[in-house]
């Protein structure tokens, strides 16, 4: 006799958030590439252009842990795109800096990020967009603002081969 799977009222949130991420980050990269560049990149990029900001400040910005916002800022320098440089405020940190190439690359990155964003709200009736949208910025803004802490540690989904 096989076990019968619980009754479900309502969709599967998780799944459903899960499996839009998922498919979102996968058409993000796909576009970023194209200009060589990492959604990682292009968050550190963007970021440091805005304001005077360290490594540990833009990894917390983009939700990375050090050693892959250090590999990311490397290869950033590497590309001629930012370089680490000594505050302005603080002598002691460093600052991670866009170069003028790195800048017109942050400016071309977030056209692709706006358009992938635009083609996936796309897929949605003009008036649901807003709703849609007004919903998830009350979720993340209150309810789902912050992670808990459980007893084991939350491992991210993983990639799909």
């Amino acid at each position: 006799m096989t076990a019968m799977a619980p009754r479900r009222d309502s969709p599967d949130l998780s799944f459903l958030l899960d499996h839009t991420s998922h498919a979102l980050r996968s058409r993000m990269t796909a576009a970023l590439a194209e200009i060589g560049l990492t959604p990682r990149m292009h968050c550190v990029l963007v970021h440091a252009l805005g304001a005077e900001r360290t490594q540990i400040q833009l990894a917390e910005i983009g939700d990375m842990d050090k050693t892959t916002m250090v590999v990311t800022v490397d290869a950033l320098e590497s590309a001629g795109l930012a370089e680490r440089r000594p505050s302005s405020t603080d002598r002691r940190a460093r600052i991670v800096a866009v170069t003028p190439s790195g800048a017109e690359v942050a400016h071309r990155s977030q056209e692709i990020v706006d358009r992938v964003h635009a083609d996936a709200l796309g897929a949605l009736p003009a008036t649901e967009r807003k709703a849609f949208l007004h919903a998830l910025e009350r979720l993340v803004g209150d309810h789902l603002a912050a992670p808990v802490e459980a007893p084991r540690p939350v491992r991210r989904a993983r990639e799909r081969g």
